[in-house]
């Protein structure tokens, strides 16, 4: 795996062996940030000084990503946040990222809420929607964010009065829905 564009573009991002963490294919990520800088229209955010939230994290992915495209400063949450913070000291990022070591089932508070927030817990496991909300209830989202949800292509996830549906596409195993926390 690889960081698809922005300045770390083409360098590597290392998962560990096995299939405890599976990380979002460099084609996803590409057509994620294809659609979040091009495809949602008046609604797409600045990536450029996001703050940006990375939830259920694996390696980091996604916030690193965001961070090589211009994100200003990146959070990742996860429950095992070793292998996120190997990819973040790899990248020499860690003056622009902060870890939490948290189930985002049971988030913390939140210091300050973010513009862009990843969500990607294991296909399969139905933790997207109560992830989303729980966040939202911590305050980690701030209100007009842009919230991108990955899950199973065949999962399910009900619309809430929170938040606006903006994009849903499959890619494979994976299906991406792009959503705004209302005002």
């Amino acid at each position: 795996m690889r960081i698809v564009g922005g300045r770390h573009r083409g360098r590597a991002i290392i998962a560990p062996p096995g299939r405890k963490i599976r990380p979002t294919a460099d084609r996803v990520r590409e057509s994620v940030f294809n659609i979040l800088s091009h495809g949602l229209g008046a609604d797409a955010p600045l990536i450029d000084g996001a703050r940006v939230l990375d939830g259920f994290s694996g390696t980091g992915a996604m916030g690193l990503e965001a961070l090589s495209r211009g994100a200003g400063h990146a959070t990742f949450m996860d429950i095992d946040i070793a292998p996120c913070r190997a990819n973040i000291e790899a990248l020499g990022e860690t003056a622009r990222c902060e870890t939490i070591r948290a189930d985002c089932l049971r988030p913390p508070p939140a210091p300050a809420p973010a513009s862009l927030v990843f969500i990607d817990p294991p296909y399969g496991d139905k933790r997207a929607q109560a992830g989303l909300m729980a966040l939202d209830a911590a305050g980690w989202i701030q209100a007009g964010a842009i919230c991108v949800v990955e899950t199973g292509a065949d999962e399910e996830i009900a619309p809430t009065p929170k938040f606006i549906w903006l994009d849903d596409r499959r890619h494979g195993a994976a299906r991406i829905r792009t959503v705004r926390r209302e005002r």
